[in-house]
């Protein structure tokens, strides 16, 4: 009768689940915390170091950038190295870099250390995808929830506190200060993957299909890219613009930063309902529908009348920004293992965040060489048209797997 390793048994498993279920959370409320709070300091970090205008709005685009670039590259490294260890020096990279860009005494220096900063964040955004798959694969919905909401609460709570930590006591302490959740992040990551063989997640008899997979072959990957960037494109060209548009409208500041928050925060409501919706349902193509609708309506409402319902308005783009989490939700429902969910999570990732960079630079062009916001809007409005298209291949039934080609014959030795 086979007996048990100690690595398999009962009692180790569930010490190794609890490690990795913290890691998960802790990894999910460091995504966004070095963007959103560093983004209202840019100001004041600039008349301290001497940029202006143009470097600020470079450094509102790196992060779509990086995000997309090393986000591409993550899952060859996961290959070599596995999905823990990879997780670990991601987040370690990213604790060092905000170090760095804290005690940056030059742009350079700044514009250099944000980058490699958000670099590893990039690998990490690709990698709990797989991991939430390889832990929890029978809670999926739960643990997808989960990491959004908190991924949520970091990119709400960042903000709120980058200028009255640097009120209190200077920028570089309020930028730096996140480094410390990303290295304790990145510390509980290496304990768990010291215990680990960097191959342990991958199936004791891979088939052919897995084997030989290619993403780039797959109409479902292709629909989720599709779906993925042009809902992130929305969102970044939301939390940029919409403001503006408030504000030449003849609405305050405050009224722009309020708003933006009441957008952020119907994305925890979408991290609760959605990833369940995507796992009770056999295709969720009506939840892209129908978020399709009210991101419409929303930009409509703003182009039509932006003072007259501005709340209401913003709720429907928080709403209809909803397909995000289900992108992630299918990322690990259309594949089979956690080594197909890393690849098409990079691919997803890598490809749609590189596309939605040029949304708010595209929007901002529109601005300029139109003289208003007409434009702009209604080029956000038509983003749902693709976002529905590629909805409509993603939520198929069906494994990216499933578009491997077939394995070869087996040749036969001839006399």
């Amino acid at each position: 009768m086979a007996t048990l390793t100690p690595s398999r048994t009962p009692a180790r498993r569930g010490h190794q689940l609890a490690w990795a279920g913290l890691a998960v959370a802790l990894t999910a409320l460091n995504l966004r915390t070095a963007v959103t709070g560093f983004t209202p300091l840019l100001e004041t970090i600039g008349a301290d170091l001497g940029y202006g205008v143009t470097v600020a709005g470079l450094l509102g685009t790196v992060p779509a950038v990086s995000f997309g670039a090393f986000g591409f590259l993550a899952p060859l490294v996961t290959r070599r190295f596995g999905l823990e260890r990879t997780a670990a020096v991601a987040l370690g990279l990213t604790a060092l870099s905000l170090v760095l860009r804290a005690l940056s005494p030059t742009t350079t220096a700044l514009v250099a250390s944000t980058v490699v900063a958000l670099a590893g964040i990039g690998a990490a955004n690709v990698v709990i995808v797989p991991l939430v798959k390889a832990w929890f694969p029978d809670r999926i919905a739960l643990w997808t929830s989960l990491y959004l909401i908190l991924m949520q609460t970091g990119q709400f709570v960042a903000p709120l506190l980058a200028v009255p930590v640097a009120d209190a006591t200077t920028w570089r302490v309020s930028v730096g200060v996140w480094a410390l959740p990303a290295a304790v992040a990145a510390a509980v990551w290496l304990v768990l993957a010291a215990r680990l063989r960097a191959d342990h997640h991958a199936p004791a008899t891979p088939t052919a299909a897995v084997a030989r997979l290619r993403v780039g072959r797959s109409s479902t990957a292709w629909g989720l890219v599709v779906l993925f960037a042009a809902i992130s494109l929305s969102n970044y060209g939301i939390i940029t613009w919409v403001p503006a548009v408030l504000t030449d409208a003849g609405g305050s500041t405050a009224l722009g930063g309020t708003m933006v928050a009441l957008y952020s925060a119907w994305g925890m409501a979408a991290a609760l309902v959605v990833p369940h919706l995507a796992t009770r349902l056999r295709n969720p193509f009506v939840v892209v529908v129908v978020c399709a609708v009210v991101l419409v309506a929303g930009y409509v409402g703003l182009l039509v009348s932006p003072l007259g319902g501005t709340v209401l308005w913003m709720c429907a783009l928080g709403v209809g920004v909803s397909t995000f989490p289900l992108c992630m939700t299918l990322i690990n429902r259309r594949t089979r293992t956690p080594q197909s969910a890393s690849a098409v999570s990079g691919f997803v990732q890598g490809i749609g965040y590189g596309l939605a960079c040029l949304g708010p630079i595209g929007l901002g062009l529109l601005r300029e060489a139109t003289g208003s916001w007409t434009v702009p809007l209604l080029a956000l409005a038509a983003t749902a048209v693709p976002g529905v298209i590629g909805g409509w291949f993603a939520c198929r039934p069906r494994f990216v797997e499933d578009a491997a080609p077939p394995a070869p014959e087996p040749r036969t030795a001839t006399p």
